[in-house]
């Protein structure tokens, strides 16, 4: 069978690049290993949720995935508060000083999942997938890619997107060089009510043992991620529902009162992974499978969504250019992407290397730092307009 471009990775980036190209003339394959729809049945809270900014929601919206969500599990974010480790420094970003309606939106990502893949599933026949599917090897030609999947199946195509993870197969197969380092941290994830409301706002401690963070859900329930040490976070996963919540209540300073817990505590490891090269001849990256980034700020959805919209305008906008998989082509979505992406990583790992460590000289100077930071509008503003595209 031949293609256009076939997108490996059917997550929300991946799914959501293919919804944006619906109307681009092109006929794309997406490739996706996993069952993509949770069981609608299925009305528990989900552990893993996303801090989606305005931008992105626009996004999704522009693509009719985000008016398919549930609205009474879509929580808004009008502020944010974040401490420092010597229980006095903070900082806080309001949107009502920026004028704006809301910094961010908490949603589900199974809500999202679900959303985008029945946008997918009701789309024209330039469009077909293969789910669940596996490729086992992926050959470059001069002129095309020949994809072959599990089954015996062998695809052709002029561009590979690789939308597969940060671990990325794709990635592999065509021999990208990454720089990558490991945080010895996990992610610990869990959902709890609360005895006092968030009040929208999204809280955030940068504590020696780790970064604590709440945010808030509808009603009185909140999403808790703990970036913690493997140590500390395989002794979270331990303790008792009980344990849990006075734990969590404890490093919070109580800020929502007592806390029950709603979702049992996950953790996944956290990496810091930069790809030396985004685009090859015939091959893209986008979303994890281009750069993993410390979730301290929130925004490795948000930048892989970026990736999706910018790569769909390229190729939108590719005029008289019938090969999409074109050098020159994709290295306008390369140029555009740059920055943004180089921006966040070197903030984010250098904000996880600040606070993940215990020198008393550098603990002085993060701390009057956000006390810095809080007292300039200027720059207050500058970081808030960034985390809103």
């Amino acid at each position: 069978m031949k293609f256009d471009m076939i997108v490996i990775g059917g997550g929300l980036v991946g799914a959501s690049l293919v919804a944006a190209l619906r109307d681009s003339g092109l006929k794309i394959a997406l490739i996706e290993p996993h069952e993509s729809m949770p069981l609608p049945q299925d009305i528990s809270w989900d552990s893993r949720v996303y801090a989606i900014s305005p931008g992105s929601a626009s996004f999704l919206q522009s693509l009719g995935v985000w008016q398919r969500l549930e609205a009474e599990r879509v929580a808004p974010v009008y502020e944010m508060a974040v401490f420092g480790d010597d229980n006095s420094a903070h900082i806080n970003f309001s949107a009502y000083e920026i004028g704006v309606s809301e910094l961010a939106f908490i949603a589900e990502n199974r809500q999202l999942q679900t959303a985008v893949w029945e946008v997918l599933k009701s789309l024209s026949t330039n469009i077909h997938i293969f789910c669940p599917a596996k490729c086992t090897s992926i050959v470059w030609q001069e002129s095309s890619v020949e994809v072959q999947l599990e089954d015996g199946s062998q695809l052709e195509t002029s561009l590979v997107v690789g939308a597969d993870g940060v671990n990325s197969w794709v990635r592999k197969q065509a021999e990208i060089e990454v720089s990558c380092h490991a945080y010895h941290q996990i992610g610990v994830v869990a959902n709890f009510s609360s005895e006092l409301s968030h009040r929208h706002i999204a809280y955030q401690w940068f504590r020696r043992d780790g970064v604590l963070a709440l945010l808030p859900l509808p009603d009185k329930r909140v999403s808790m991620v703990w970036s913690a040490s493997e140590e500390q976070a395989d002794l979270l996963c331990n303790l008792t529902a009980e344990e849990l919540c006075q734990r969590v209540a404890e490093a919070s300073s109580y800020t929502l009162g007592a806390l029950q817990l709603i979702t049992p505590p996950v953790g996944f490891p956290l990496n810091f992974v930069h790809v030396d090269k985004l685009v090859k001849p015939r091959l893209v990256l986008i979303g994890d499978a281009a750069h993993g980034i410390h979730p301290l700020a929130g925004q490795g959805v948000n930048l892989g969504l970026r990736d999706a919209r910018e790569l769909a305008a390229v190729l939108n906008a590719r005029g008289m250019q019938t090969d999409c998989g074109n050098f020159m082509l994709l290295r306008r979505y390369e140029r555009a992407r740059k920055e943004d992406i180089l921006t966040l990583e070197l903030v984010t790992d250098g904000l996880q290397k600040l606070f993940n460590n215990s020198n008393p000289t550098l603990a002085r100077l993060r701390n009057l730092g956000l006390e810095i930071t809080n007292r300039l509008p200027l720059i207050k503003n500058r970081l808030m307009q960034h985390a809103l595209n």
